[in-house]
Parts: structure tokens; C-alpha cells; sequence
């Protein structure tokens, strides 16, 4: 599959780039190359590392091959239109930002598969289920982890009813028992239900999940698997699934968690700063949750919050392969709602710990692992603004043959990406087949979105959780409350 790609990348470049400048190009791909053998080196020794080398900013190296195509451009005279040089740049970022990644992800899963997967003894787990209005999708969550294989001595769960105004007390009440509690108060916000479960157990491992996610019967040995393998690990995170592929706009955020969010956790492993456990599945080692102060109502995004104040206090954070299936949203209204509460909770927590930014002391956090959230926060978003602008100029000025090019280029390079990604994760590959909206569409929307929450979080305006309407209660009522107030 690599030799196929390369060498469709350099056929595609041939056709519309001038010899010199496809040179140029294949001189800065070459490199990226050089870099990717690296990243794997030093994932692979990141223990052996000197100090000072895991605080260089990740800036320093993407900037290279920039720079030196530039001297190049310069020193052999290349006339090129502003444009074309706008989409090459645009190339070459996305191919840093992806094809850097994905083939990372790949050695993370062969490295993950060859681990050794014995456990002497299996740690008592404390299962914390915080729950609003999350009738009709509590007690499937329940259900999945009491048939989970895992000791049932060895297993608690506490369901936290945060003031629920529907049956949700009442439908996890129906499962209490030995194994089971359920506690209920007033409605506080997520992290204050997380916080009060924690209240209500001495477990040294916790794991959260959301009430509205299944996990897979192996999912807590793998949790507990990751865990062990990695002494100095503070957290786990789960491997999210989209449960109901049922529809266009559903089987696109399918796609949408395999190639930008999985394989990125996968990749950020092999250093130990995954950025976020999120709140569907996570295993906590319950002394790194009190060495922070436990969850903090200072974002809507607390399980972010979290995990990067874990990270600052100099603990790892790593990816499992532990299933868990969670419904996404099935409108577009309900998709612009759910997203706009996550980029403005991404955006508050990034601003809240900006002094990693200019912190070498935070490590690999402070070089890698926030450099690549302002990339993809901030700069790809505003990007993909100029590009669609420099492409509609294109059209304007009649250069539709070169801007047909160019997306067929993009799009090819997608869907092999989304092959592989797909791949790692053993998901249906029928799901490349939504990787053009990759390019045209539906990240144009996300992008949307995401500039919205920029100026909202600038303007602090309406900072409330934006929770999607849940597919089984609009089965149920003709309304339903949609604020999970925070």
C-alpha cells in the first residue's frame, strides 16, 4: 500500500507541477520521510531520551522542510503563482498532520499486539457512571458491565443520578444490588456527579463512563492490561465506537473518530501524552484523580480538563484497545450542538493551562502534545477557510482544470489514509468511501463550528452544555430537554 501511494502522489504531482517545483516537492517529501523514520526511533526509545530533547516544540521540526523548500524555491529561481503555493503548502501540512500520524498509529498497534498480556492479579475496579436525563440508555450501560468478563468480586459500580428530570433514578434503581448502587442528587454538572461518586468509593483504579455508552465484554482487561504495562500511567483511554451506522451523517462521524481521533490516541501513546481520556471509557489510577484535586468545574469539557492536568503533574497518559460503543448524534442539528460544546470546553482548557505553551518543564506535553492541539484547533480550521477561498478564486479565473487536479489529488491521498486507518482499527472499510467529505463538506462544516466556538469562548457567550437530543427519548417524547446545564 506505500509503494502505491508514493508513487500515485508522484504521478498526480507530475501532471500538475513544473519539474523543478515537483523536485522541490519530492526533496520536502523525502524529509518528511527522514522524520517519520525518527518519530518511530524515538517513540520507540522515548524512555532513553536526554531531557533537553523531549522539550524542543515540535514547531522546529514541521517548520524544516517549509524552510528549506523555500531556499530552494528561492535559490533555483521557480516562479510560482501565489496560489498553487498556497494549496502546496496546505499539501504538505495536511500530509505532516496525517501521513505522519497514521503510519505511527500502525506501529502502535503492532507493538500493542506483541505485548505481553498476562496479569497475576486483577485489581478491584470502581465503575462511576454519572447520568442526566439518560433514561431509555442507563441500564444498557449498566447491562454491559455486568456480563463484562471481568471477577465479580473484583467489580463495583456506582450510578450518580445528577437530579435527573426524567426516570433515569428509576431505571438504574431497577439494577441495584451487591454490585450495584445508585445514588441521586441535586443537579450539578457532570464533574460534580463524577466527584461524588468518588466520595462514595476507596478504590485505587476508577474507571468513568458515560451513561449512554456499551462497552465490549473484554473491554476492563484490556483497560486494566494497558494500565499495568505502563508503571508510570495515570490514566487509560478507551477505543470509542459509533454504535448506530445507520445513516449518511452517522456512518461520516463513524470515519471521523477511526482516522481523527483514534489514531491519533494511538500515535500520542507511543510518548505517553494522550490528551484526552475521554469521558465514554478511561481507567484512573484513583491516586493521580486526588493528586489534581479530582474534577474541576472550570470547563464543560472536564474530562480534557483532567487529563491535562494529569499531565502536567508528570504522569502518563495512554491509549487502550478497550471497546466501547457510544450513539452520535443522527441530525445535523444535534452533530452542531454536541461539537460546539466540545470546541468551546477544548478551547476553555487549552486556554486555562496556556502556560504550558511556554513551560519546557511540562515535557513531551509542552513539545508534542499541545503544539499538535493549536494545529489542529486552530491553524488547519483557518486554513481550510483560505483554501476554500483560494479554490473558488481558482474556479472564478477559469483554472478549473488545475483545481480538479488538485482535489482528486487530495481526495486520493484521503482514502488511502482512511484505508489504513481503517485497517489498524479492523472497522468496515466501506467507510472510506465517505473519506472525499473529508476534504469537501463536512470538515468545511466542523471547521464552521469551530470558529464559532473560538468567538464564543472570547465573547463568553452562552457557555452552557449543548447536549445533543438522545434518538431513544425523541422516540419516546415529542421534546425533550436538551440542556445538560453545567
Amino acid at each position: 500500500m506505500t509503494v502505491a501511494i508514493v508513487g500515485g502522489l508522484v504521478i498526480g504531482l507530475s501532471y500538475l507541477l513544473p519539474v523543478r517545483l515537483l523536485g522541490v516537492v519530492l526533496a520536502v517529501a523525502s524529509m518528511t520521510a527522514v522524520f517519520y523514520l525518527s518519530s518511530v526511533a524515538i517513540a520507540h526509545y522515548a524512555d532513553a531520551l536526554p531531557e533537553w530533547a523531549q522539550t524542543v516544540p515540535i514547531w522546529t521540526t514541521l517548520a524544516l522542510p517549509f524552510t528549506i523548500a523555500l531556499v530552494l524555491i528561492t535559490q533555483l529561481n521557480i516562479a510560482i503563482p501565489a496560489l498553487t503555493l498556497v494549496l502546496l503548502f496546505a499539501l504538505v501540512l495536511v500530509f505532516f498532520y496525517y501521513w505522519l500520524v497514521v503510519p505511527l498509529a500502525l506501529y502502535q498497534r503492532l507493538r500493542e499486539q506483541a505485548r505481553d498480556q498476562s496479569i497475576d492479579s486483577w485489581p478491584e475496579l470502581s465503575v462511576l457512571i454519572p447520568a442526566y436525563n439518560e433514561e431509555g440508555y442507563v441500564g444498557r450501560t449498566i447491562e454491559s458491565f455486568l456480563a463484562a468478563d471481568y471477577p465479580d468480586n473484583r467489580l463495583e459500580l456506582i450510578v450518580i443520578d445528577d437530579g435527573s428530570s426524567d426516570n433515569t433514578y428509576e431505571e438504574a434503581l431497577a439494577y441495584a444490588s451487591e454490585t450495584v448502587t445508585v445514588l441521586t442528587k441535586e443537579n450539578g454538572g457532570k464533574h460534580s456527579a463524577l466527584n461524588h461518586g468518588l466520595a462514595h468509593t476507596d478504590a485505587a483504579h476508577i474507571v468513568t463512563v458515560d451513561a449512554d455508552s456499551v462497552i465490549a465484554p473484554d473491554a476492563l482487561r484490556k483497560l486494566v492490561r494497558s494500565l499495568k504495562a505502563n508503571p508510570n500511567a495515570g490514566a487509560v483511554a478507551g477505543n470509542v465506537k459509533v454504535a448506530n451506522r445507520d445513516s449518511f451523517i452517522t456512518r461520516l462521524q463513524a470515519l471521523e473518530y477511526i482516522v481523527g481521533i483514534n489514531t491519533f490516541r494511538r500515535t500520542f501513546d507511543l510518548l505517553g501524552v494522550v490528551t484526552v481520556v475521554p469521558g465514554c471509557l478511561g481507567l484512573f489510577r484513583r491516586e493521580a484523580i486526588e493528586s489534581v484535586g479530582r474534577y474541576s468545574a472550570d470547563t464543560i469539557t472536564e474530562d480534557f480538563d483532567l487529563t491535562i492536568e494529569l499531565l502536567k503533574h508528570g504522569v502518563s497518559i495512554h491509549h487502550s484497545n478497550a471497546i466501547v460503543s457510544t450513539e452520535v448524534p443522527d441530525t445535523w442539528r444535534d452533530l452542531y450542538r454536541q461539537r460546539l460544546r466540545w470546541f468551546r470546553g477544548n478551547f476553555q482548557t487549552v486556554l486555562k493551562h496556556r502556560t504550558v505553551f511556554v513551560d519546557p518543564n511540562f515535557g513531551l506535553l509542552h513539545s508534542v502534545g499541545f503544539p499538535y492541539l493549536v494545529l489542529s484547533m486552530s491553524v488547519l480550521p483557518v486554513l481550510g477557510v483560505i483554501i476554500l477561498g483560494v479554490i473558488l478564486w481558482l474556479v472564478i479565473q477559469g483554472s478549473l482544470s488545475q483545481f480538479l487536479g488538485l482535489l482528486g489529488l487530495f481526495i486520493l491521498l484521503q482514502v488511502l489514509l482512511s484505508l489504513l486507518a481503517i485497517r489498524i482499527e479492523n472497522d468496515d472499510l466501506w467507510l472510506a468511501r465517505y473519506a472525499p467529505l473529508s476534504i469537501v463538506g463536512y470538515k468545511q462544516f466542523l471547521d464552521g463550528v469551530l470558529l464559532k466556538s473560538v468567538v464564543d469562548v472570547f465573547t463568553h457567550d452562552d457557555l452552557v452544555w449543548t447536549g445533543p437530543e438522545r434518538i431513544r427519548q425523541r422516540e419516546q417524547t415529542p421534546a425533550a430537554d436538551d440542556q445538560f446545564e453545567d
